[in-house]
């Protein structure tokens, strides 16, 4: 069992759905596991059932200057290594029993988790909920008539309901609407693929070649490994004897079904040839009939909350992870409140230019979990066979080198092959064709740092884990 300075209150919260779950981020008993590993197979497919997934595939043709097929190859394997990420990162939530940002004090250490836990919190907590929020809220827009930002507050009182209620009720909330959702867009593929040119040359005015390649892997990465800090938080309820391979297998195989379905059907509807004006999910619903334009519109709006349900629990769960001190029992329904509102506010200023905003957002997503990424798998084959229980919850526990072998890789690689708008790396203002490989070389760059700056030898770690146990 972990050791904890708080006392466990998961036992009383168990399986029940119609609860708010207690507590923060502490380790879950026991007597609290329930569920099987099939049912990550909806709880990460039908949160990625949106158009923010279809948007990755728009952006991969219109902004990245692909065709078809060459964008479904980028979008493939960049979704490929978000879910290969994912499997391994999930399948550890039920040995451990702890959120994936409390796994992450092994490689940081206590108080330097802090800084990963931070960047979740702000980039995903609230930067991914407020851009769900905004499809969501176009969409309802459209449907309804309403004015966008009653749209926006309708959409985001609903999902941080769920994420104030707590695990057992986003994980049943995720089961209920993946029929709908997944029947919804299968009838709008079919309807989709139908009118599109897939034959269809690259449009001019994109970046194109091996730079718009690499910007369409970096971005679908950006969407799909997104999701990777938030694993094991869905898969620690499992209990502990389950198989590892299908924890791991059952949540990669949602993230990577539904990410590559949609975006792959973005990027098909994107060779259709429309005049249509409008916010991008009126362009993308003018191809359908009335009558499954709107079916699709509710989608949509359903879509966002089932994927924001997840970014405001778990987004959450990491700023409890970072050591403020609230009430125990309501730490996290307090932090969820706070991140829904704040994530409104952003999203009401990104409604104007929301497809700026958000490509810009999946490669700055790609560029702090590439070296998150990096420490954490290099930390993982370091302690391969070991005990982490004496670690988890020991406040005296350091890490420095793995924050260092973070920053490393995150500075050298964003100095060097970041492709922004606002900024443009040194190395690729000299070869533009690179595009923007920024997290591969930020996962690589402080993966060797960490191994070389944080060997078993050098770390304190068994000392600590035998003075706890």
């Amino acid at each position: 069992m972990a050791l904890t300075d708080d006392t466990p209150l998961a036992s009383e919260y168990a399986d029940r759905v119609i609860a708010v779950e207690p507590g923060g981020n502490e380790y879950i008993p026991d007597d609290a596991r329930h569920g099987t590993p099939r049912q990550l197979f909806w709880t990460w497919t039908s949160p990625n059932l949106e158009f923010a997934t279809i948007f990755i595939g728009v952006l991969s043709v219109t902004a990245f200057g692909m065709n078809f097929w060459q964008a479904g190859l980028g979008l493939a394997v960049g979704v490929g290594l978000g879910a290969a990420a994912h499997y391994a990162l999930s399948a550890r939530g039920p040995l451990f029993g702890v959120p994936q940002m409390v796994l992450g004090r092994t490689a940081f250490g206590y108080r330097g988790n802090a800084l990963p836990a931070a960047f979740m919190s702000i980039m995903c907590g609230v930067g991914w909920f407020a851009t769900n929020s905004v499809s969501g809220a176009f969409a309802l827009s459209t449907l309804t008539g309403m004015p966008k930002v009653a749209a926006l507050a309708l959409i985001v009182v609903a999902q941080t309901g769920f994420a104030v209620s707590g695990h057992n009720l986003v994980h049943a909330f995720e089961r209920i609407v993946f029929p709908v959702l997944a029947m919804v867009f299968l009838i709008v593929t079919v309807v989709i693929f139908t009118k599109a040119d897939l034959g269809a040359a690259a449009p001019s005015g994109g970046v194109g070649g091996i730079g718009g390649f690499l910007l369409t892997v970096g971005t679908a990465f950006g969407y799909a490994g997104g999701w990777n800090p938030y694993a094991a938080d869905y898969s620690r309820y499992l209990p502990a004897t389950v198989s590892k391979v299908a924890t791991g297998g059952y949540a990669a195989a949602g993230l990577f079904v539904s990410c590559l379905w949609l975006s792959v059907l973005g990027a098909a509807s994107a060779t259709i040839t429309s005049t249509v004006a409008g916010s991008p999910t009126d362009i993308f619903t003018a191809n359908l009939p009335t009558a499954l334009a709107d079916l699709t519109l509710l989608a949509i709006a359903i879509g966002a909350v089932a994927a924001n349900a997840l970014n405001v629990y778990s987004g959450a769960m990491a700023f409890v992870t970072i050591g403020v001190k609230l009430p125990l029992r309501t730490q996290r329904a307090v932090v969820s409140i706070a991140f829904g509102a704040i994530g409104f506010l952003v999203a009401w200023w990104a409604l104007p230019d929301a497809a700026a905003s958000y490509e810009a957002f999946l490669l700055v997503v790609a560029y702090w979990i590439g070296p998150w990424l990096g420490v954490m798998f290099a930390d993982q084959y370091l302690r391969h066979g070991r005990k982490l229980d004496g670690l988890l919850y020991n406040r005296s526990y350091t890490n420095w080198g793995g924050v260092a072998a973070f920053l490393i890789g995150l500075v050298i690689s964003v100095l060097l092959f970041s492709n922004q708008a606002k900024f443009t790396g040194y190395a690729v203002r000299e070869l533009p064709d690179l595009g923007d490989i920024t997290f591969f070389v930020g996962f690589l760059l402080s993966g060797a740092a960490y191994l070389l700056l944080a060997r078993p030898g050098n770390s304190a770690d068994d000392s600590v884990a035998a003075a706890t146990e």
